[in-house]
């Protein structure tokens, strides 16, 4: 398939507006991105699978062109998971594959958890789940120390900050850095930079940050277990990680097999959280022999 092969649509989900890109046609795979991302981030994937099956990647809710609700609250979990069920309802009433990265990661952990009927497998890309991530924060001084840009994230001021300067620090850490290493093209940092100022979106994806549990290890261990019980998987899933992930440190995926019984693990040392833009063929290739 070729980039123009990629569509543009919107949907009325769960009170908000989403606007998706999706190609081919088939059964669902559905592609959920994380902070500072938007559909763009699975641009190589929705090419690979639409090619023989529906492929969509959303805006999430605060994201680029989709609705960017104004309460803090509206970014809570339970709204997420709602979004998922409801976009996913548009396309198909049977089970559909769902990968996931960094917070939409997290989204697709609780999905799982509540709707295993749905899903016919999960692929997780560097997100630990919420129940190792929890004992991590709570145990681990490394992993304190990578989340410690959580608090400065929940700031309500942080969105403007990040605007400076045509959002110069988001593009000094993550795009350019990306450039260097020749993933990103300068028409990719392009797409970025004007997905960040779209009015609102800066604010909306921190808001994520603002309404989940993570004032500390134990607030977000003790809102799991409330919310989701066992917070057990019953769903095959694969997980490709890289281990230089700054932010999320691969301990978190220490144990996971407590809470995901059927789960395949692929870990890449020189890979780091931007794993799909870093090695898109091998990410596609282990995603393609995982749904096969």
């Amino acid at each position: 398939m070729e980039p123009r092969d990629i569509r543009h649509e919107f949907a009325e989900v769960n009170g908000i507006r989403l606007h998706y890109a999706a190609a081919g046609a088939g059964r669902l795979m559905l592609f959920l991105h994380g902070f500072p991302e938007f559909w763009y981030a699975w641009r190589k994937q929705l090419l690979e699978f639409g090619r023989d099956h529906l492929a969509v990647a959303p805006d999430q809710r605060g994201y680029n062109l989709s609705s960017k609700p104004r309460e803090v609250s509206s970014y809570a979990i339970p709204h997420l998971i709602a979004d998922i069920r409801a976009f996913a309802e548009k396309f198909t009433q049977a089970p559909f594959v769902l990968v996931a990265h960094d917070w939409g990661g997290m989204a697709a952990w609780a999905f799982a958890i509540r709707y295993p009927e749905r899903l016919r497998k999960l692929i997780i890309l560097n997100t630990p789940h919420p129940a190792t991530f929890a004992r991590e924060l709570r145990h681990n001084p490394a992993q304190q120390r990578a989340s410690a840009y959580f608090k400065r994230f929940r700031r309500p001021w942080t969105p403007w900050l990040l605007s400076l300067f045509r959002c110069a620090a988001l593009d000094h850490n993550i795009l350019k850095p990306l450039i260097r290493a020749g993933h990103f093209t300068e028409a990719d940092r392009a797409e970025y930079l004007n997905a960040w100022q779209q009015p609102g979106a800066l604010r909306g994806g921190l808001c994520w940050y603002r309404a989940a549990p993570l004032g500390s290890g134990e607030e977000m261990e003790n809102y799991w277990k409330r919310e989701f019980g066992p917070a057990v998987v019953r769903v095959p899933t694969l997980v490709l990680y890289g281990e230089r992930d700054p932010f999320l440190l691969p301990g978190g995926l220490d144990g996971i097999e407590q809470f995901v019984p059927d789960v395949r693990i692929h870990r890449y040392p020189d890979a780091t959280h931007w794993i799909a833009h870093e090695m898109p063929e091998e990410v596609n290739r282990r995603i393609r022999e995982f749904i096969a």
